[in-house]
């Protein structure tokens, strides 16, 4: 189901996360469907960061907030009195998680409390959709999609902090928003990859940072294998699920968004798939008997999404790996980072 303007147009969006490489494909993408987006975030965690990449054309109203500051957050809520909240400000990198924990949970758990409970003080409130993550399950390394329904946990500090989100989520969904008339979903996202992330420890940026550098990308894990999407995948069905949430508030609950299972795919298939013949694209291996843990194997089943929302993947792996390389070689050569974004979403856009 693709995002439609005439829902979106004039309605009033709180964004947090917007500064952060989905939030700002995200408030983009919204602003060219006509929302009226306001934002909510730290300042951009990257140099470069796409958010500053997109410009100085007709913005959105932009708030410097962290989330862990509840009255600050309980403020910029009032006076946006948003009619629907997408929810993706978070501490969002696993090793990073490792090195500051308590960062990791104040985050991604306490901030995010802080925000349901600050909606429970916005009467124009309707839709909640708060974005977690594919890793919120108990990974038990097995050959098998993980459902809605399956054991929430968490290894790492970041995934736990999210497995803890999620029943966050749930409490203020049963004990506060659902009889207030809010409906509250949570959507666990995929591997996202795409154009503008420049995070550090992540698969692409990492190859484009060392391909750019003619240095070759280390890699720690090549077998690991990750439900991989392009950035718009999850973005639309976030949009979607808000969409259905307006009008079947009933739908409330958690949605996995990822590809096909038979596009889950390695690191190693990622990467070949990333490098070009005709470009330097050398790959070396680390030595990973020192570094901290990570998840061998992880695939969602979404079932519930493409029967309940509608929501198809529309691009293959292979597509999503090829619109995301070119994004980078068009954007280092010289390309408007606005312009590029805009294309990618006019081409998804198309689809049917």
């Amino acid at each position: 189901m693709l995002p439609r303007a005439d829902f979106w147009h004039g309605k009033r969006v709180l964004l947090t996360g917007h500064t952060g490489f989905k939030g700002a494909w995200l408030a983009l993408w919204l602003q060219r469907l006509g929302a009226e987006v306001t934002g909510i975030a730290l300042p951009p965690a990257t140099q470069p960061s796409l958010f500053a990449l997109l410009g100085t054309k007709p913005w959105m109203p932009s708030h410097t907030c962290d989330i862990r500051d509840a009255q600050a957050l309980k403020s910029l809520m009032r006076a946006a009195r948003p009619e629907i909240v997408l929810h993706l400000a978070a501490q969002a990198l696993v090793r990073a998680s490792y090195q500051r924990p308590l960062e990791t949970f104040g985050t991604n758990v306490m901030g995010t409390a802080n925000l349901l409970d600050a909606l429970r003080d916005v009467d124009s409130a309707r839709v909640v959709v708060a974005v977690t993550t594919d890793k919120v399950y108990q990974n038990r390394e097995w050959h098998y999609p993980y459902r809605e329904d399956d054991a929430l946990g968490g290894h790492d500090p970041y995934s736990a902090s999210k497995a803890a989100t999620e029943l966050v989520i749930a409490s203020y969904r049963a004990s506060y928003l659902g009889t207030a008339g809010v409906a509250v979903a949570s959507a666990r996202a995929g591997n996202v990859i795409g154009g503008g992330d420049w995070s550090e420890d992540r698969l692409i940026p990492d190859a484009v940072r060392a391909w750019q550098s003619g240095r070759p990308l280390l890699i720690r894990h090549p077998q690991a294998t990750r439900p991989w999407q392009h950035v718009l995948e999850p973005l639309a069905g976030y949009l979607a699920l808000a969409r259905q949430l307006w009008d079947q508030p009933a739908l409330a609950g958690a949605y996995n968004l990822g590809p096909h299972s038979h596009e889950v795919a390695s690191v190693g298939k990622v990467v070949k798939l990333a490098s070009s013949p005709h470009e330097y694209s050398e790959v070396s291996y680390e030595n990973n008997s020192d570094k901290p843990h990570e998840a061998g194997w992880l695939a969602l089943e979404t079932a519930k999404a493409r029967s309940v929302l509608g929501v198809q993947p529309c691009w293959s792996l292979a597509e999503a790996v090829y619109r995301t390389m070119a994004w980078y070689r068009a954007q280092h050569a010289g390309a408007d980072a606005r312009l590029l974004c805009e294309a990618d979403i006019a081409q998804y856009e198309a689809l049917t």
